[in-house]
C-alpha cells in the first residue's frame, strides 16, 4: 500500500546521484550532464497542442526544498486514481522507479518488526523469480500445444486418421506394419478426403475432390480466426512484436497483453498456421509470452502495482533481469522438451546434421545469398508498408474478413498444385535443409547413384543431378515467387500472423537452389582452380541443405535486420553451431545491402507507420539542432498555460482544462514572480477536484487552489481552499535553450523521459515532448512530422 500512497502524492527527488545510488535494479543511464532533476509527469503528448511561452517566467529547479526532507512526512492522504495512466499514454519512469525505491525501503524497515513482515519481505524478494518461473511454465506449454495442435490441423486439410482422430498424417503411420520405406507417408490408417467421399485414391477426381476439400478447409480455419480476432480480441491479431517493443518503451495499450488477447491469440494462431497462409507463429509466440507475463505479473504487487518494473527490461537491463530472463528461457525449454512437439526428442525445430566441413570458396556463393537477402529485405519492407499503408488509407482496410478470405483463398488455390508449396512451410524449411543421405526419398534428392557403390554411407560423394532433382528446382522457383509475393499481401492481415518462418522459407528456396548448381558445377568442372584443392573425383564437396540453412539466415536478417541476435536464433532452430562463420557473412551481408536502400526493418517500419512514439535506441540523431529550436511554442504560437501557485480557484482551472487538450501544466508561484513550482498532471487534476467534492466539505468553485506547502491567509468569509501540493511534481526536469538535441534524444532515450521543459537563465522558455522530438526527427528526415501520432 506504501507503493500506492507514494503513487499518489507528490515527492520529492533529491538528485541524480540519490536515484541511481538505490540499488542495482533501480540503476539508470547517464543523462549526458545536463541539468539532472527528474520529472514525474505523465503523457508522452503532454502538451502536445500549441504550448507557448512567454519569456517571462522565471524558473528553479525545486532548489527551494530542503533535499534532506524526508519523502513520508510530506505526504497528505493519497488520492485514488491519482498517478494512474490513461490508455495510450507513456508511463512516467522516473516516477515508478520512486516508487519502488520507496516501497522497497518501507519493506526493508518493517521486516524486523514481526515474523509476518519479515515472511513478506521473502515473499517481495522472491516475487520476481515466481513471475519468471510461472511465465516459462505457460509460454513453453502454449508453444508445445500450439505446435502439435497447428501441424495436426495442417494434415487435416488432406485428410484424417481413422484409428486415432488427433493423430497427425506422421503420427498415424507410425504404428502401422503396412507402411514401406519408399511410401512412408502412406498407410491403410491414413485417408485422404478423395477416399472418405468419392472412394478413390487415385486418378483426376481424385485430387480434384482433394484440391476441394484443401480449398474448403483452408477458407474454413482462415475464416474462423479473422473472425474470432474481430469478435473477441481485435489487439490478437498480427505479429504483436512493434507494439511489444512499444510497450516495453514505456507505452500503455490497454488491454494488449490481456487474458482474452492471449486466448483468442493462441486460438487463432493455430488457425491461421494451419489455413496455409504465408506466415508463421515465432512472432505471435512472443506476443503470446508476453500475454503470460503481464498476466502473472498481476499476482504480485511489487509489479501489478508499478508500470516499470513490468518493463525493466527495456531501456535499461540489469543483471538481476538477465539472470531472470534465463531462467524463464530454462523452464520453458524444459517443459518443451517434455512435450516434444517436434517428434524428434530435440529443442529444435530443424535440427541439421551435415557430414562435410564447409570450405574457404564457399564463402562466395554465402555472400552472394547474403545480398539477395538484403535485396530481399529492403523490398519487402517497402512493399509491405506500401499496402499497408494503402489497406489503411482506402475503403479496402475496411472489411478485414473480406481481405483475410481472399488472400487465404488465392494461396490455397495457387499452392496446392506445387507439392512445396502445400507443405506446411515449417515441414518445407526442414526439407530444404536436411542433407541428401542414402535413406531421403526426397525428389530433391534424386541424383544418379555410381552403379559400382555396394555399400551404405553417410559421406555419399558429390553426383550428376536426376531428373527428379531438375523438376524439384523448376518447383522451387515457382515456389519462390510465390512465397515472395504472398507473403508482401499476408503479413499485415487481420489475423496472427508471424515473419520469421515466411522469410526463411524464401531464403532456404534460393539457398538449396544456389547450393545444388555449386554442386553440380563443382561436379562436371572439379578441375577448375577454386575446386581442384577441395573438389576431388569421388569427394563429398557441396551440401546444399547448408546453403538453405545460410539462405535462410541472410533473409531473415535483410527483413529484420539483427545480426548477432539473429545468428543465435539460427543456432536454435537448427544446431548448426559450427557454421557460425557462413552464418555470420550471410547475415551481415544482407544487413549492410539492405541498409543501403534503408536502415529500418520491418517492425520499426511499422511503428512508424501506426505512428507509436517509440524513440529507436539504434537510430542515430546527427543533426546540429538545439533545444531551442525544438520546443514549444513557437513564435506566433499562443502562450504557455500555466498554473499559479495559490491564485487561481476550482472553476479556474476546470475551465482551463476544459478549454485546452494539454495532458498537464507548469505551475509558477505568482504572475509577478513567475517562478516555477512544479508540473501539475491534466489527469491528476481532474481526479483530484472530483473527489475533493465528493469527500471534502465546503469545496464549491471558487474554493481557492493551494499548490503551496502552506496555505495563505483568507479572508474569514472566504470557501474552504483545496490543497493539491500532494499531486505537483515539485522537480520537473529541465534543459537549457542551448542543449544540443544529440543529448536531449540521448536523454529521452536512457531515462524514457515524455517531456522536459526549456529554460534560459532560469527563466521557463517551453517544453519538449516525445512527440515534439519525433517529428523533430521526421523532419530532419524528409518525412512528413504530422504523421508522428498514435493511430
Amino acid at each position: 500500500m506504501e507503493s500506492e500512497q507514494l503513487f499518489h502524492r507528490g515527492y520529492y527527488r533529491n538528485s541524480y546521484n540519490s536515484i541511481t545510488s538505490a540499488s542495482s535494479d533501480e540503476e539508470l543511464l547517464d543523462g549526458a550532464g545536463v541539468i539532472m532533476d527528474f520529472q514525474t509527469s505523465e503523457d508522452d503528448n503532454l502538451l502536445d497542442g500549441d504550448t507557448a511561452v512567454g519569456t517571462h517566467y522565471t524558473m528553479t529547479n525545486g532548489g527551494s526544498i530542503n533535499s534532506s526532507t524526508h519523502l513520508l512526512d510530506l505526504l497528505d492522504e493519497p488520492i485514488p486514481g491519482v498517478g494512474t495512466y490513461d490508455d495510450f499514454h507513456t508511463i512516467d519512469w522516473v516516477r515508478e522507479k520512486c516508487k519502488d525505491r520507496e516501497r522497497h525501503r518501507r519493506i526493508n524497515s518493517k521486516k524486523k518488526e514481526s515474523a509476518w513482515e519479515m515472511t513478506k519481505s521473502l515473499y517481495d524478494a522472491w516475487s520476481g523469480w515466481l513471475v519468471v518461473t510461472l511465465t516459462g511454465l505457460a509460454s513453453g506449454a502454449l508453444a508445445g500445444l500450439i505446435d502439435i495442435a497447428a501441424d495436426w490441423m495442417t494434415d487435416l486439410k488432406e485428410g484424417i486418421c481413422l484409428s486415432a482422430l488427433w493423430y497427425n498424417h506422421e503420427q498415424c503411420c507410425w504404428g502401422s506394419n503396412e507402411t514401406t520405406f519408399e511410401e512412408r507417408d502412406k498407410c491403410p490408417q491414413w485417408k485422404t478426403w478423395a477416399e472418405l467421399i468419392i472412394g478413390q485414391a487415385e486418378g483426376p477426381g481424385s485430387y480434384i475432390m482433394n484440391y476441394i476439400m484443401y480449398i474448403f478447409w483452408a477458407l474454413g480455419f482462415a475464416f474462423l480466426a479473422v473472425s474470432l480476432v474481430k469478435v473477441f480480441a481485435p489487439y490478437a491479431c498480427g505479429s504483436g512484436i512493434p507494439e511489444i517493443k512499444t510497450i516495453l518503451s514505456g507505452f500503455i495499450i490497454r488491454g494488449y497483453l490481456g487474458k482474452w488477447t492471449l486466448m483468442i491469440k493462441t486460438i487463432t494462431l493455430v488457425l491461421a498456421v494451419a489455413s496455409g497462409l504465408s506466415l508463421g507463429k515465432e512472432g505471435p509466440l512472443v506476443h503470446v509470452a508476453c500475454c503470460c507475463g503481464n498476466i502473472f505479473s498481476y499476482l504480485f504487487p511489487k509489479y501489478s502495482t508499478n508500470e516499470a518494473k513490468k518493463r525493466e527490461v527495456s531501456y535499461y537491463f540489469p543483471l538481476k533481469t538477465l539472470w531472470r530472463s534465463f531462467f524463464a528461457a530454462l523452464v520453458a525449454a524444459f517443459v518443451l522438451r517434455s512435450i516434444n512437439p517436434f517428434g524428434n526428442s530435440r529443442l529444435v525445430l530443424f535440427y541439421v546434421e551435415y557430414h562435410t566441413p564447409w570450405y574457404l570458396f564457399e564463402l562466395f556463393p554465402f555472400i552472394l545469398l547474403g545480398v539477395f537477402g538484403g535485396l530481399w529485405g529492403a523490398f519487402f519492407i517497402r512493399a509491405n508498408i506500401a499496402w499497408c499503408r494503402r489497406r489503411k488509407s482506402t475503403r479496402f482496410g475496411k472489411y478485414p474478413v473480406l481481405e483475410v478470405i481472399v488472400v487465404a483463398a488465392i494461396t490455397a488455390v495457387i499452392a496446392f498444385p506445387n507439392p512445396y508449396t502445400r507443405l506446411n512451410t515449417s515441414e518445407l524449411i526442414k526439407e530444404l535443409f536436411t542433407d541428401c543421405g542414402p535413406l531421403e526419398s526426397s525428389s530433391l534428392c534424386d541424383y544418379r547413384n555410381d552403379m559400382n557403390a555396394s555399400k551404405i554411407v553417410d559421406d555419399i560423394p558429390d553426383r550428376p543431378a536426376g531428373l527428379g532433382v531438375y523438376s524439384a528446382i523448376w518447383q522451387l522457383c515457382l515456389a519462390l515467387i510465390f512465397k515472395i509475393i504472398m507473403t508482401v499481401f499476408t503479413f499485415g492481415i487481420k489475423v496472427p500472423s508471424g515473419l520469421f518462418i515466411p522469410s526463411m522459407a524464401i531464403g532456404a528456396i534460393a539457398g538449396r537452389i544456389v547450393g545444388i548448381a555449386v554442386e553440380q558445377l563443382a561436379y562436371y568442372h572439379h578441375d577448375w582452380f577454386i575446386f581442384k584443392e577441395w573438389c576431388e573425383v569421388g569427394a563429398d564437396c557441396i551440401t546444399p541443405g547448408l546453403y538453405a540453412m545460410v539462405g535462410a539466415a541472410a533473409c531473415l536478417g535483410g527483413v529484420t535486420r539483427m545480426t548477432v541476435s539473429l545468428v543465435v536464433i539460427v543456432f536454435e532452430l537448427t544446431g548448426g553451431l559450427e557454421y557460425i562463420v557462413p552464418l555470420m557473412a550471410a547475415v551481415m551481408t544482407s544487413k549492410w545491402v539492405g541498409d543501403a536502400f534503408g536502415r529500418e526493418g520491418i517492425y520499426e517500419a511499422h511503428i512508424r507507420l501506426n505512428g507509436y512514439p517509440f524513440l529507436d535506441a539504434k537510430e542515430e540523431f546527427t543533426h546540429t539542432t538545439l533545444a531551442a529550436d525544438v520546443m514549444r511554442p513557437r513564435r506566433n504560437d499562443p502562450p504557455l498555460a500555466v498554473l499559479t501557485q495559490d491564485n487561481m480557484t476550482v472553476d479556474d482551472i476546470e475551465n482551463m482544462i476544459n478549454e485546452t487538450s494539454y495532458n498537464g501544466f507548469p505551475v509558477i508561484m505568482s504572475k509577478e514572480s513567475q517562478r516555477l513550482v512544479g508540473f501539475a498532471l491534466r489527469r491528476d487534476l481532474t481526479i483530484a477536484i472530483e473527489s475533493a467534492r465528493k469527500k471534502q466539505e465546503g469545496i464549491v468553485g471558487s474554493s481557492r487552489v493551494c499548490f503551496a506547502q502552506h496555505t495563505p491567509s483568507l479572508p474569514a468569509e472566504s470557501p474552504r481552499p483545496l490543497k493539491l501540493r500532494s499531486i505537483l511534481d515539485m522537480s520537473p526536469f529541465t534543459v537549457t535553450d542551448h542543449t544540443p538535441m544529440e543529448i536531449v534524444v540521448d536523454i529521452f532515450r536512457k531515462l524514457g523521459l515524455r517531456q522536459c521543459l526549456v529554460t534560459h537563465n532560469g527563466r521557463l522558455l517551453g517544453i519538449i515532448t516525445k512527440k515534439d522530438i519525433l517529428r523533430h526527427m521526421a523532419q530532419t528526415a524528409n518525412q512528413d512530422p504530422a504523421s508522428i501520432m498514435f493511430n
